[in-house]
């Protein structure tokens, strides 16, 4: 449809739905219901997910820093990790951002660029440190991490460093909502496996699910089904291929069980 025959159906002219659709003005639940008709969508949760949408007043805390040198795809990160109800995080190179340290966090972004203002990096550490909150906040999202080995063994961070995230990450590992697997070198992956990092973001409806691909030079943000199958199957075989999930609690038998816990300590040791 062109806008001025979709604008017909809810009494809009081509104009104010330009606007709508750029995210400049709301849309009352009339006028969205109508164009949700004229689109032919009779799915009725997608529909009321997207009429709270355009009435949500509220700002996210990721606003404070729309004046900041910040990309806007951080600004956009932070928004999907606080409205998803689940994320599922696969990391070759580093620890997810939602799991660091302030000082793994800092190294990383020093190591990142070694030329950048102080000022700047404490920027980008202060808003990694932010973003970790939604973890910690009540009815959090579920949180599933495979991380690979290899993440373990860079060295742009000195050895104390690690050790302490390594030892968060077991903290981290005691919240019910967490589930941190490793994936060992000696893994058997197919060569599909994906080598660029990635998130699954998946939200209260099936239609909004968005899958985060990292990329140093311009990260993407896919909401196709056809990408979220791939990158969901692809998640799927790395947890097999992983170690079981870190499990701290104290009564476990770690010396009797081959999993992430045992690699982690093996980590520990090796430092």
């Amino acid at each position: 449809m062109s806008a001025a025959e979709a604008g017909a159906f809810a009494g809009l002219g081509s104009p104010h739905l330009g606007h709508i659709e750029a995210g400049r003005t709301a849309i009352p639940e009339a006028k969205l219901r109508a164009l949700l008709a004229a689109y032919g969508c009779q799915d009725e949760p997608f529909a009321n997910v997207l009429v709270a949408m355009s009435e949500s007043k509220e700002k996210g805390w990721w606003s404070d820093y729309r004046k900041s040198p910040l990309a806007q795809s951080a600004h956009d990160l932070a928004e999907l990790e606080a409205t998803s109800v689940a994320h599922r995080s696969f990391q070759w190179m580093y620890v997810p951002g939602l799991l660091q340290t302030p000082e793994y966090a800092r190294a990383l972004t020093t190591g990142g660029e070694p030329e950048a203002d102080r000022g700047l990096l404490d920027t980008y550490v202060e808003f990694r440190l932010q973003r970790q909150q939604v973890l910690a906040r009540e009815s959090p999202p579920t949180f599933h991490a495979v991380i690979h080995e290899a993440a373990f063994h860079m060295q742009f961070v000195e050895h104390g460093v690690m050790r302490r995230q390594i030892e968060h990450l077991v903290e981290m590992a005691r919240l019910p909502h967490v589930h941190i697997q490793l994936l060992p070198f000696k893994a058997a992956l197919s060569p599909a496996t994906p080598a660029a990092a990635f998130v699954l973001f998946g939200a209260e409806v099936p239609e909004l699910d968005t899958v985060y691909v990292e990329h140093p030079v311009s990260s993407a943000f896919l909401g196709d089904q056809t990408h979220l199958a791939q990158y969901g199957t692809a998640f799927e075989r790395l947890t097999t291929a992983a170690l079981p999930p870190i499990d701290p609690a104290p009564e476990r038998e770690s010396y009797m069980r081959g999993d992430s816990l045992r690699l982690v300590q093996h980590l520990l040791y090796m430092l």
